[in-house]
Parts: structure tokens; sequence; C-alpha cells
């Protein structure tokens, strides 16, 4: 990794936005895409005590793709027609996915989910990854196919290769390398991993 890169876009983002994340520019994007609003919705949602019911949790997951920013228009038009084609036991195979991803075996978790979407076409990397990133942001990742390739090729990784095709490998390795970069960079900079993979886009453009 060229970590001069990585001080440059650090430098090149402070001096476009002085306050950080503080910025009122960048507030008012972090209102717009209700960040705050999506993480107490899967707060809410996704306790563990509601995975004694499994309909529930599809009806919540739909909900989430359907509210959330940070998937396609087009993704969420098809889940929102696909969750309505679910059988009982891909309901149930779904909730307890879910449960491993945010309380278990999240390898399991995170290959049980592939192999169900797979099914329908859906096995996408943000539909895959969003919960993640709003149940727990200090620490998991939203693969966005666009912003991965653009980070992982300004900085110059050589070890880590995205797939199209999603698999927790790469999920675990592309975090780890996320968290690395913010271990890496200022305490202005020390936020949730959506806004710092935005930052990184920001400055990268």
């Amino acid at each position: 990794m060229n970590l001069d890169k990585l001080m440059t876009l650090e430098t090149r983002f402070l001096d476009r936005y002085p306050l950080g994340f503080n910025d009122p520019e960048l507030m008012a994007v972090a209102k717009k895409h209700k960040v705050d609003a999506m993480k107490a919705f899967v707060h809410e949602q996704f306790k563990k005590e509601h995975f004694d019911d499994p309909k529930q949790i599809l009806e919540a997951f739909t909900k989430l793709i359907g509210k959330s920013s940070l998937v396609s228009v087009f993704e969420k038009a098809k889940f929102k027609d696909v969750s309505k084609l679910f059988t009982d036991e891909e309901t149930e195979i779904l909730s307890q996915a879910i449960y491993a991803f945010l309380y278990g075996d999240q390898r399991i978790g995170f290959n049980q989910l592939v192999l169900l979407f797979a099914t329908y076409d859906l096995a996408k990397w943000p539909i895959l990854t969003v919960l993640g990133l709003y149940y727990n942001g200090d620490y998991e990742v939203l693969v966005k196919p666009t912003t991965v390739k653009g980070v992982l090729s300004y900085l110059e990784v050589t070890d880590i290769k995205y797939t199209s095709k999603p698999n927790y490998d790469f999920y675990e390795k592309y975090r780890a390398f996320i968290n690395d970069l913010k271990a890496k960079t200022g305490k202005s900079l020390a936020t949730d991993n959506g806004a710092y993979c935005g930052f990184l886009m920001i400055s990268i453009e």
C-alpha cells in the first residue's frame, strides 16, 4: 500500500474541510442519508429477542434495504419483490443467518446469506453488508464495488483482490484494511467506517 498517498488524501480532505466530519456541509450529507435514523432502526429491529419471529426479521430486513440510501434503486426494487417469494424455510434461514452474522459465527452467517440470496440472483455486496455497517459502523464495512475498487487502486493495494462474487474472506480482509487505515490517520478522521470510506472517495476524486 502507498502510505504517502493516504497522507495526501488526509491533507487534501482537511484542507477542504478543516472541521473534519463536523463540517456543516458533511453533516448535511449525513442528515440526507439519515444515518442516525438508520442506525436506530437497525438496533431496534434486530435485537436478539426479535429473532424468535423469523417473519418479523424478514420484514425488518426488507424495510432496511428499502430505506437505505446505500443500496441501489434497482436492488431495492428487486429485493422487495423477491422477499415476497421466500418460503417459510428460507425465511428461517435468513433469520438464523442474520443472527449468526450479528451475534454468533459471522462467517457462517455471511455464507448462509450468500447461498440464500444467490438463489434469486441477489447476492450483491451492498445487500450483504449494509446491515453490518449500520449495526456496528465503527468496525464493520459496507462493500460498495465502485468505492472498493477505487480505494484499492488509488492506494496501490496488491494483497487484497476485489471479487464481484461476494465471499467472506474478501470481506474480512477489506474490513481489516479499512480499520488499519483509520489507525494510520489522525483523530479528526476517527469516525464510523461509512463516513471514513466517504472521506476516501471524496479525496480521491
